[in-house]
Order: structure tokens, then C-alpha cells, then sequence
């Protein structure tokens, strides 16, 4: 029941109430929300919360169709205060895509919401798609994590990650292990520093590598470590062993 109910867009409803004083200097949508409805070949979204005047859903949007939706990931928000215009990056990895199921493609969305009170319009755009140099198919298991800069990605059927940058789309490959073990986890904390994890973790053979903020790597050897963030738990079950 659930599935079918992925396959329309969520309504949209908008709610006017008594007028209200403007921003009180605060960033112009931190009253909004955005929340993603995810079945294998397409994501959903809705924005949605309170302006000033009003409460409700504003807008919505669509991403796909994927041959299967391995990670998503938000971008920080770009803010024009002046024209009331949010601008930020929804990354999507597709791990079946292509005619064979296995390519691995990111597809970066650019969204835009438009807040003028009580009212807000939402846009939601297909910016770019990025072929990666990963292998993937319908059962692969990938991760993916950020920082300011980057965003790295990986998937369980490739010894390797990709360090992507964000300002041009410059992709570069990870080191790897020898004898070759696949990508298990890719973690962040909160001072933009990334853990790529390698290998099964009850298994000898493990590996890992921690890059800084700049990209570089700072860190590497055996074993399986994970980094923790302040929002967002590492689940344990969840992680290859």
C-alpha cells in the first residue's frame, strides 16, 4: 500500500492565517521543511511548514526515474535575501543505471524555492548527470557523505571511491587496497573530515581512509573505522560484517 502510495505527488495545500511581522533576521526559510518520499525509480518531495501569514505545504517536486536509488544527499542552501530565493543541490546516486543495470550515475538536482509572504513557489530542476567510474547493479549497497567541498562516493562492488568536488564536478579516484577490497562505508563528522571504510568489518581484511576538509587524504591503514556525526547515527546492523 505504501508503494502505491508513492506513485502521485502529495497534494499540495496552503493554509493563510492572520498577517504577521516579515522575517525577524533569521535565514528566510528556517521555518521550512523539506521531506522525500523514495520507491526505487522515483523520489518525491515536499516543501513544507510556516511563513509569516501562512502554513502548509508550498510545493513539490519529482526525481527520476533511477534504475535504482542507492543514496541521496542535500547541499548547503544558497541564499539571495534581497529577491527571497533559496537555492541548494539534491545529489542522487543511481547505482542500475545505464542499458545494463550497473553503471553507477549521479544526477544533480537544483532546487529552488522562491519565498515571498504568505506565499512560496518551489522548483525543482534535472542540473546535471555525472557517469562515475564505480560499479554498481540492482543489489549493490553504496554510501556516500560530504563535506564543504566534496562529496565522496561508493558502492560495495568497487575497491574504489570517487571524491567528487562541487564547484566543477571534478571527479578523482580513491587509493585502494591490495589484495582488492570493496568500499564498506563512508562516514563524516561535523569539521568536514570523511572516513572511507573498506571491507567486511569481521574480516581481516580491512582498510581505511580518512580525507580532511580540503580533500586530502590525512590518514590511512587496516582496519574498519567509522567516523559519527552530530545529526545523523551510524547504524550498526546496517554495516557490512
Amino acid at each position: 500500500m505504501f508503494k502505491n502510495q508513492l506513485l502521485a505527488v502529495p497534494m499540495m495545500f496552503l493554509f493563510l492565517i492572520a498577517a504577521v511581522p516579515a522575517f525577524a533576521g533569521g535565514p528566510i526559510d528556517e521555518t521550512l521543511f523539506t521531506t522525500y518520499q523514495i520507491d526505487s525509480s522515483y523520489v518525491y518531495l515536499s516543501v513544507c511548514g510556516s511563513l509569516p501569514g501562512s502554513y502548509g505545504c508550498y510545493g513539490s517536486g519529482t526525481l527520476g526515474p533511477f534504475g535504482s536509488v542507492g543514496a541521496l544527499l542535500e547541499g548547503n542552501a544558497s541564499v539571495n535575501v534581497k529577491e527571497g530565493v533559496v537555492t541548494r543541490y539534491i545529489y542522487a546516486l543511481d547505482v542500475a543505471a545505464g542499458a545494463s543495470g550497473t553503471d553507477v550515475d549521479l544526477l544533480v538536482y537544483k532546487m529552488t524555492d522562491t519565498i515571498s509572504p504568505p506565499y512560496a513557489t518551489v522548483s525543482v530542476t534535472l542540473f546535471k548527470t555525472i557517469s562515475l567510474p564505480l560499479a554498481g547493479g540492482s543489489s549493490a549497497l553504496a554510501s556516500m557523505a560530504a563535506n564543504t567541498k566534496f562529496i565522496f562516493i561508493g558502492t560495495n562492488q568497487s575497491p574504489q571511491s570517487v571524491r567528487l568536488q562541487k564547484s566543477n564536478f571534478a571527479i578523482i579516484q580513491s587509493g585502494s587496497f591490495e589484495p582488492p577490497i570493496n568500499v564498506s562505508a563512508i562516514t563524516s563528522d561535523k569539521y568536514g573530515y570523511v572516513t572511507v571504510t573498506f571491507g567486511a568489518f569481521s574480516s581481516g581484511d580491512t582498510g581505511f581512509i580518512v580525507y580532511g576538509p580540503d580533500g586530502s587524504a590525512v590518514e590511512d591503514g587496516g582496519g574498519a573505522p567509522v567516523m559519527l556525526s552530530t545529526d545523523q547515527a551510524v547504524l550498526p546492523a546496517a554495516l557490512p560484517y
